[in-house]
């Protein structure tokens, strides 16, 4: 049941990554990047848990922390209105 599981996330994201490209603003495109950050996170969770790899977690655990960071500092720089799109 997980594979099939982490096969529809996969998919979820790819089509997220079709909002990334041709979203109509740059917010719309920051919320899918960051909805992609948390598919990926998840499927690498319930591969650890599939696979009983322990250290998976902790990768995933800091993916998602560094993730989250880095759409608050775009999601700022955006804010500024340095960025004219």
């Amino acid at each position: 049941m997980i594979p099939v599981t982490v096969v529809i996330l996969v998919l979820s994201a790819l089509a997220c990554f079709y909002r990334v490209l041709v979203g109509p603003t740059v917010p719309d495109r920051l919320v899918a990047a960051d909805t992609i950050g948390l598919l990926l996170a998840l499927v690498m969770v319930l591969l650890a848990h599939h696979y009983a790899l322990n250290p998976l977690y902790d990768v995933a655990l800091v993916y998602a922390v560094l993730q989250f960071a880095d759409v608050l500092i775009v999601a700022k720089y955006i804010e500024r209105e340095e960025l004219h799109l």
